[in-house]
C-alpha cells in the first residue's frame, strides 16, 4: 500500500491529467456526497474519484472546482479526512487572503467616483489592473499607468485588462469583434431581449454598446464571470463575480438575486444564455451548473410553460458533442466556428431555437466564408458524429 503522502500526490497528479483510456478522475455529483463540500478561495470544492481501467477507487477527494492545476489552487482534502481546528482556521485565513482586495460595493463606489473625474485625472494601472483614484496615485507611481482613460475605454474593459491565459482555469481567448457583432445580430434577429453572458465579457460589452440601424438595440445583458477585475467597470445589475464550475456567487445572495431577477423578467420570456467555458473545463460540473441556472429560470415560468427549455449557446473548444448530449439530449452542434483572438477552432452547441417568425422550430446553421456575407440557412438536427465521439475520449490539452 502506498504511503499516505504518496497516495495524495498520485491523486493530485491524476487530477491534473485528462481522462484517457478509461483512467483518470471523475466528478462525483453533489447528491452523492456525504457532507457539504469544503471551501477554497474559488468557493465550494468538487468531489472527485480516481478511475483506473474503468473502475473507481474507494477513496474520494475534494479539489478546486475552477483550477485543475495545483499551481493555481493547491486545495486537496480526502473525503474521509478529519482536520484539526488549527488547520481549519489556517484554511479560512488562506481563503480570506484569496478574496478580491475590494468588495463589490467598494468597486461600485470607486467606479462612480472615477467617471466623475476629468479626463486628465482618469488613470488605469496596467501593473495592478486597477482603475486609480487620485488618492491612489502615490502608491502606483513606479507602475505602468495609462492616462486619459476615456468613456469608450471604460465601456470596453476587456481591451484595458490583460487576458488571463491559463487554459484550465480562465482561458480568456476572447471573441473577435466580428464574432461578437455576428452573435448580437443573430440574437436580435431571433427575437431575444436578454442575454445571460456566462464567461463571455466581450459579447456583454458589445450588447451594451451596440446600435442597430441608428436605433438603440433592444438587447440587454448580465455578465457572470470568475474574473473579479470586471467588478471595477460595472454596476451590480450588470456583473456578478461567479464561478461556473460550482454555481458560486462570490458576493452571496444579493448577486444570486440579481441573476434570478434577470432570468425571470417577463416570466422568463425572451432570454438566452451564451457561455464560453475555459478550454480545460470538465463537462460534468458545467452541466450541473447550467441545470441550476435553467432551474432558476423555470421558477418564473407558469405551469403551462413548465416543459419549455431555456435557449442556450454553449461554445466549447473541442468536439465533446456526445458528452454534452448525455446531459442535454436536446442540444445539437452548429457548424459555425466563432473567431477568437487566438486561432482555436470552437464548436458551438445549442438548443434548437424557437423563432417567432416561423411556425416550427428550426436550427440555424451559419457558415463562415472568409470575408463574405454570413448566411443563415435552416438545417435538420443531426446526431453526434463518430468524429466527435472519438475525440471526446482523446486527451484534449496536450
Amino acid at each position: 500500500m502506498a504511503a499516505p503522502g504518496a497516495e495524495r500526490e498520485c491523486a493530485e497528479a491524476e487530477l491534473c491529467a485528462d481522462s484517457q483510456g478509461g483512467s483518470g478522475v471523475k466528478v462525483v455529483p453533489p447528491s452523492e456526497a456525504a457532507a457539504p463540500a469544503p471551501l477554497c478561495p474559488h468557493g465550494p470544492t468538487l468531489l472527485f474519484v480516481k478511475v483506473s481501467q474503468g473502475k473507481e477507487e474507494t477513496r474520494r477527494f475534494y479539489a478546486c472546482s475552477a483550477c485543475r492545476d495545483r499551481k493555481d489552487c493547491n486545495f486537496f482534502q480526502w473525503e474521509d479526512e478529519k482536520l484539526s481546528g488549527a488547520r481549519l482556521a489556517a484554511r479560512e485565513c488562506h481563503n480570506r487572503r484569496g478574496r478580491p482586495p475590494l468588495s463589490r460595493l467598494q468597486c461600485v463606489e470607486r467606479y462612480l467616483r472615477f467617471i466623475q473625474l476629468p479626463l486628465t485625472q482618469r488613470k488605469f494601472c496596467e501593473s495592478c489592473q486597477q482603475l486609480l483614484l487620485p488618492d491612489d496615485w502615490g502608491v502606483h507611481g513606479e507602475h505602468q499607468v495609462v492616462g486619459d482613460v476615456s468613456v469608450t475605454q471604460l465601456r470596453r474593459p476587456s481591451q484595458l485588462l490583460y487576458p488571463l491565459e491559463n487554459k484550465k482555469a480562465n482561458a480568456q481567448y476572447l471573441f473577435s469583434e466580428r464574432t461578437c457583432q455576428f452573435l448580437v445580430g443573430l440574437l436580435s434577429t431571433l427575437g431575444f431581449r436578454r442575454v445571460l453572458c456566462v464567461g463571455t465579457p466581450r459579447l456583454h460589452e458589445l450588447i451594451r454598446l451596440t446600435t442597430s440601424g441608428g436605433k438603440k438595440s433592444n438587447l440587454k445583458s448580465l455578465l457572470l464571470d470568475i474574473d473579479f477585475r470586471y467588478s471595477q467597470f460595472y454596476m451590480e445589475d450588470s456583473f456578478c463575480h461567479y464561478n461556473m464550475f460550482n454555481h458560486h456567487f462570490f458576493d452571496g445572495k444579493p448577486a444570486l438575486e440579481v441573476c434570478r431577477a434577470f432570468l425571470q423578467e417577463d416570466k422568463g420570456d425572451g432570454v438566452i444564455m451564451v457561455t464560453d467555458p475555459p478550454f480545460g473545463g470538465l463537462v460534468e460540473p458545467l452541466a450541473i451548473t447550467f441545470k441550476k441556472l435553467i432551474g432558476m429560470w423555470k421558477e418564473g415560468q407558469s405551469q403551462d410553460d413548465s416543459q419549455q427549455e431555456m435557449p442556450i449557446f454553449w461554445i466549447f473548444p473541442y468536439f465533446l458533442e456526445a458528452r454534452i448530449c448525455q446531459f442535454f439530449p436536446s442540444f445539437c452542434m452548429l457548424d459555425y466556428q466563432p473567431g477568437s483572438t487566438v486561432a482555436f477552432a470552437i464548436t458551438v452547441l445549442s438548443h434548437i431555437i424557437h423563432v417567432r417568425a416561423l411556425k416550427t422550430a428550426a436550427l440555424f446553421v451559419v457558415n463562415w466564408i472568409t470575408n463574405a456575407v454570413l448566411a443563415l440557412t435552416s438545417a435538420p438536427r443531426r446526431k453526434p458524429t463518430k468524429l466527435s465521439e472519438s475525440r471526446s475520449k482523446e486527451k484534449v490539452i496536450r
